[in-house]
């Protein structure tokens, strides 16, 4: 993935990730459940576990179903801010999913990435889908940049923007 080069594009930076960064990786997946969590009367030792639980379950469907996928560490300044997942198929790109410590939420950074995923999409002619739980704050931004609600799959919607359409990302 290339990042045209602006004062904060130029210090974003991307890597593969590898086996040492999987506590990272878990940290990263722990806080975009920590609002899930909080009303959740368990201990903080069962909270733990259940979240262990389910990055190990996520980490193993990802690579079983999507091997030949993008797994990369997201670096701010080469300090380590989050994790993007994107499988590159034919058809479509699939944001697998894209997280940011929470201090680096609402910085125009996730924005920034998913714009250069749609220029991608743009550029090859592919559409862009992303799975997004209804409670998660980024759906108002995939609203904003064209994304269209397809189909619901529990808590979670399936969104697609579409290459042939002009929208808020056209830069």
């Amino acid at each position: 993935m290339t990042i045209a080069r602006t004062p904060v594009r130029s210090a974003i930076a991307f890597r593969r990730a590898t086996e040492d960064d999987v506590p990272f990786l878990r940290e990263v997946y722990a806080t975009t459940r920590e609002e899930e969590l909080r009303s959740v009367d368990w201990s903080a030792e069962r909270k733990a576990a259940f979240l262990d639980m389910q990055f190990a379950a996520q980490k193993t469907h990802y690579e079983e179903f999507y091997p030949a996928s993008d797994f990369l560490v997201i670096l701010l300044d080469e300090r380590r801010i989050g994790r993007l997942y994107v499988h590159r198929g034919e058809a479509d790109i699939e944001v697998l999913d894209i997280a940011l410590l929470p201090e680096y939420r609402g910085r125009g950074i996730g924005r920034m990435l998913l714009e250069e995923i749609l220029d991608e999409g743009r550029a090859t002619g592919r559409n862009v889908r992303i799975y997004v739980e209804h409670f998660n704050p980024a759906r108002r931004l995939y609203d904003r940049l064209g994304f269209r609600h397809l189909d619901t799959n529990g808590v979670y919607h399936l969104m697609e923007w579409h290459a042939g359409a002009a929208g808020p990302s056209s830069r």
